[in-house]
């Protein structure tokens, strides 16, 4: 009896000692996904900027990358004289001509790079307003190619237009300068991008804050669209999802690890980037024109941001994987 006693009370013990194990490592292997998981784009991102250092033949310096290179830079030189005279005057004179110098500008450009961008669907009808466009964002070189697309003006942050070319290029293209960090601004701010979306200006907006490796897109800053007073009803006109993808070089699929060499991630520095780009070029890319954003009174910045985001990570995710036929409009430029 006693022996029968002690055996059941020994089974118990074990019983309950399994179970309180059992716990504890449900609970450490969750902390242990939850931690992993926070950390998980931080490394994608880096893996992706080691991936393209150790690259050795994105950018090899070949006699016919140099070449290419030499006669690229000497053609758009010259495109680009031809066109900043008539873009000046118009600009200073404010003739609408100074968009469509400036789209035909950026199409030239991204032909002379050897960019082919496919685009699937079409810009939402503003009713006499401009398009509110919200797109993640890959590289410097989204701005060229979505100016070749349609004449836009971007949302940059203030201190852009000091920097060397890139500002000058900015103040061009009628951008326009946000201060972020300035919260007394904002109502100023946001009137002013409302009046030009009022005026018929197609805006561009990247709610990422940075640019990606390619292959993911970072959350949406809802402080971005707070900035432009999105969801305070000061913003009016439609708000459309954009996605860009760059999916090919030289017509063959782009992976994972190849994809990073199209965008400028990190600590990637802009001229050794240039360079690439002007030996190899020939790049896919896939624009796609989201269903603009129906907007509900009870939406706040935070939830058009998501929806925002999903939209862009949906379209996104199906162009690399090359989920979705060409639709009827699609146009290849």
């Amino acid at each position: 009896m006693r022996l029968s006693c002690a055996a059941m009370l020994f089974k118990s013990i074990a019983i309950i000692s399994e179970r309180v194990l059992a716990e504890k490592i449900t609970k450490t292997s969750e902390k242990m996904i939850a931690d992993c998981g926070m950390r998980m784009t931080d490394q994608r991102l880096e893996a992706s900027v080691v991936q393209l250092k150790k690259t050795p033949r994105f950018g090899q310096r070949s006699l016919i990358g140099n070449l290419r290179m030499v006669l690229l830079i000497s053609a758009m030189a010259i495109v680009t004289a031809a066109f900043v005279p008539f873009h000046a005057y118009f600009r200073w004179t404010k003739h609408p001509l100074r968009k469509t110098i400036a789209t035909k500008w950026h199409r030239l450009i991204c032909r002379l790079f050897g960019f082919k961008i496919e685009v699937r669907g079409r810009l939402a009808d503003g009713d006499d307003h401009g398009v509110l466009i919200v797109a993640n964002h890959v590289s410097w070189t989204d701005i060229m190619i979505l100016s070749s697309l349609m004449p836009i003006s971007f949302v940059a942050k203030d201190e852009v237009k000091n920097w060397p070319l890139f500002g000058t290029f900015a103040r061009w293209q009628e951008s326009i300068f946000v201060d972020r960090n300035a919260r007394a601004n904002t109502k100023q701010q946001a009137l002013a991008i409302s009046g030009r979306l009022m005026s018929g200006d197609n805006i561009v907006l990247f709610p990422e804050g940075t640019t990606s490796d390619g292959n993911f897109i970072y959350p949406f800053k809802s402080s971005l669209f707070g900035a432009l007073g999105i969801g305070d009803e000061i913003l009016s006109s439609p708000i459309q999802p954009v996605s860009i993808a760059y999916v090919s070089q030289h017509g063959l699929p782009m992976g994972r690890f190849e994809r990073p060499l199209a965008a400028w991630p990190g600590d990637i520095q802009l001229m050794p980037h240039l360079t690439r780009l002007l030996r190899e070029g020939h790049l896919g890319v896939i624009v796609s024109f989201g269903d603009p954003i129906c907007i509900k009174p009870s939406m706040n910045r935070k939830d058009i941001s998501k929806e925002a985001q999903h939209s862009v990570a949906q379209m996104t995710s199906d162009a690399l994987r090359g989920l979705l036929p060409l639709p009827t409009d699609a146009k290849t430029h």
